[in-house]
């Protein structure tokens, strides 16, 4: 309890950033921070237990044409159609998942798995283009008449202020979620399954169950952030929400960050988005490919190097300097 209320100061600071902006773009790439830290802390609910999915661009590709699709065909809110899109992503993910545990597929197996589900997501978009807009994309329709910037029933707001609490509550939320599953014995139970799963379910571990859980959790959470990028952005296409593109993204920004410390994923969304604006304000598509070729070299330095990421490092260091310190006094 001690340890989070010394979080209030960051979470204030935050909170401030549209009065502390000089404008939108600004407050346009914090309030992308947030939606892919949202991302990427559901990501790393897994992640952190070595269940590494590939396949998480798939789930945030259901959850952003199923709310989109529910919307412009059938007229169904956002209120609706997100509750609706993360009931089909936890669905795929116990289809997806259930076998899989069950038949004790991990590792490299599990990760070409969820590899193909991703890729399967993106080219079913792609190829109901007469619905989806195909690799062209959809626009949701507008709700908001002319004049007027704001649309409750249709989750649309012109105001980038709306958006950043929005997506500030959904990341906190985020952070609550981790931490929960932190503190309860779904941690223990999936910790001991990733050691052992002989000796965890001799013990009366439910693996299957255990590991099924935290995929749901994750899928959700990951359904849902496509679902609020969707709505915020008001444009979609299988490249941006989907595909094995977005699901290697996800593991690189959270490898980046820290996978095994609850603000890692924020600090992978943070060194990501801010590496893609340097590279596409000063270099554009002068060299195509460059940005995801030095994506690339980083994830290798990274696992070489720093695997816990940034901040972990940066935690490991603060730790043996104060260890340091009481040696030496």
């Amino acid at each position: 309890m001690a340890a989070d209320l010394r979080l209030l100061p960051l979470f204030a600071l935050v909170a401030l950033v549209p009065w502390l902006v000089p404008n939108d773009y600004y407050l346009h790439i914090a309030i992308l921070m947030l939606i892919w830290s949202f991302a990427y802390t559901g990501w790393s609910l897994m992640g952190r237990f070595f269940l590494v999915s590939l396949g998480h661009g798939g789930f945030m590709g259901i959850g952003a044409y199923g709310t989109v699709m529910l919307w412009n065909h059938f007229g169904v809110t956002p209120w609706i159609g997100i509750p609706a899109s993360l009931a089909a992503a936890a669905l795929l993910a116990v289809i997806l998942g259930y076998p899989c545990f069950r038949l004790r597929i991990t590792g490299h197996y599990f990760a070409l798995v969820t590899l193909a589900f991703a890729e399967i997501v993106r080219l079913v978009i792609v190829a109901l283009r007469d619905s989806t807009g195909g690799s062209l994309g959809v626009t949701p329709e507008t709700a908001l008449a002319e004049g007027s910037g704001f649309s409750l029933w249709a989750l649309q707001f012109a105001a980038k202020e709306i958006w950043f609490y929005i997506a500030f509550a959904v990341w906190f939320g985020g952070l609550a979620i981790w931490r929960a599953i932190d503190r309860s014995m779904l941690r223990y139970a999936l910790e001991a399954g990733s050691q052992d799963e002989d000796a965890a379910a001799s013990i009366g571990v439910d693996v299957t169950r255990s590991k099924l859980a935290v995929t749901v959790v994750s899928a959700a959470m990951t359904a849902f952030a496509g679902a609020l990028y969707a709505q915020y952005q008001l444009y979609i296409n299988p490249e941006t929400v989907s595909g094995i593109a977005i699901s290697l993204q996800i593991v690189f920004a959270v490898i980046a960050g820290g996978m095994f410390v609850r603000f890692g994923p924020t600090v992978g969304a943070v060194v990501t988005l801010l590496l893609t604006e340097t590279l596409r304000i000063f270099v554009g598509h002068d060299i195509h490919g460059l940005d995801g070729t030095i994506y690339g070299l980083m994830l290798i330095l990274f696992i070489i190097f720093m695997p816990d990421g940034i901040l972990g490092k940066l935690l490991e260091l603060v730790r043996r300097s104060r260890g340091n310190a009481v040696a030496g006094n």
